[in-house]
């Protein structure tokens, strides 16, 4: 075998090693050799790679490294062998490795030096570059906000061999935000239990961010066993919670949320916290034309059907909301959830002396024990 054909054979050999890496990825290698412009670094496999000596000394020109150091590095090129740089992410990239990194769609690291017409001076390496005002961030911010920050840009402009650049900070930060939307999206099934943060509070609920940009919405009532009027007095924006994912659309785009989910159903245990005969202390939260509901806890609502009250006018002027009173359990129903509640007999009766008062009739001076020995006789339980 001539050394024209033994040349050949070891570029093709080091061409289909070097293919087995993708660029941007960063690598870990050892430094088996370090030569005038360049060292090679062993990086497994048999596999070895390139790095300039420029990018292995300090700012004072020493070489920071020796043979047999580890060192871990970029790919920038496969092109010819494995082409490795350490310092695109530490803002001392060369006029090379600003190309390369343009070609190849690699991230580079600068400071925004300061704002300009436009945008902003950003120093790259030795290189000053621009980057638009709808550039530098995801959301529209301050400029001042940015003066002397260290970013991770990516070169979407390379002119004049690199005197001209533009770069990207929004371009980097959209490609982070999908990898995690799409990361997110995968641990987004119905059961996950996942925290989040509330982006917005609605009539009907609050959409909860769960990460990447990703939202669900978490349903009024599904907040609390409890029933919730105003979602804006449970959560606001911002807020951090911890929800239980109910379901997700087929596509992915539509999750519903729940947070009640994660607390205890009051109504588990609930025959034997109550009994037919009972009298419970309850909130009236409603009327509606067929009664009034009551809490008896939160989470628990009966119903005091129109038919028990007593027949001393209009039923429902003797309740309203907010007012609490003792109310007698008349019957449960637990497969559906229901109790049935009336005004006890001793709430009955106070309520309508307040009534037979108020129309004009007998005051407290004026016999109110008979009164009251009256009304407890006609309100006795039907038998």
């Amino acid at each position: 075998m001539t050394d024209s054909t033994e040349d050949f054979a070891a570029m093709f050999e080091a061409s289909l090693k070097a293919k087995r890496f993708k660029e941007g990825q960063t690598l870990e290698g050892t430094i088996v050799a370090i030569g005038p412009e360049v060292a090679f670094v062993d990086v497994g496999g048999k596999g070895e790679a390139t790095i300039e000596i420029d990018e292995l000394k300090d700012p004072d020109g020493n070489l920071e490294v020796a043979v047999g150091d580890r060192v871990q590095a970029m790919v920038v090129s496969t092109e010819g062998g494995l082409r490795l740089s350490r310092k695109l992410a530490r803002g001392a990239a060369t006029d090379r490795q600003l190309e390369d990194a343009f070609r190849a769609g690699l991230p580079v690291e600068g400071k925004v030096e300061k704002a300009v017409k436009g945008g902003y001076e950003v120093r790259i390496g030795r290189q000053r570059a621009f980057c638009p005002i709808s550039q530098i961030d995801m959301p529209r911010t301050d400029p001042s906000e940015h003066d002397g920050k260290v970013y991770t840009f990516r070169i979407i402009e390379f002119k004049e061999g690199g005197r001209n650049l533009v770069v990207s900070r929004r371009a980097l930060l959209q490609e982070e935000q999908r990898a995690r939307a799409d990361e997110v999206r995968r641990s987004v099934v119905p059961g996950a239990v996942m925290t989040g943060r509330v982006a917005s509070v609605r009539e009907f609920g609050a959409f909860v961010d769960l990460g990447g940009d990703v939202q669900g919405l978490l349903h009024v009532s599904e907040m609390g066993w409890s029933r919730v009027s105003d979602p804006s007095q449970l959560v606001k924006p911002g807020d951090e919670i911890t929800v239980k994912v109910l379901r997700v659309d087929d596509d992915g785009k539509k999750i519903s949320l729940g947070l009640k989910q994660l607390i205890a159903d009051p109504w588990s245990g609930i025959s034997e916290r109550y009994r037919v005969g009972d009298v419970r202390t309850g909130r009236v939260t409603r009327i509606a034309d067929f009664g009034a509901f009551v809490e008896l806890e939160p989470g628990v609502e009966a119903l005091a059907h129109a038919s028990t009250f007593a027949a001393t006018g209009r039923w429902s002027s003797q309740v309203t909301p907010g007012m609490t009173a003792a109310f007698e359990i008349l019957g449960i129903d637990l497969e559906h959830k229901r109790i049935a509640v009336a005004l006890a007999p001793d709430a009955r009766e106070a309520e309508d002396v307040r009534e037979y008062s108020q129309r004009g009739g007998a005051g407290p001076a004026e016999g109110f024990g008979s009164l009251a020995d009256k009304l407890r006789g006609a309100l006795k339980p039907r038998p």
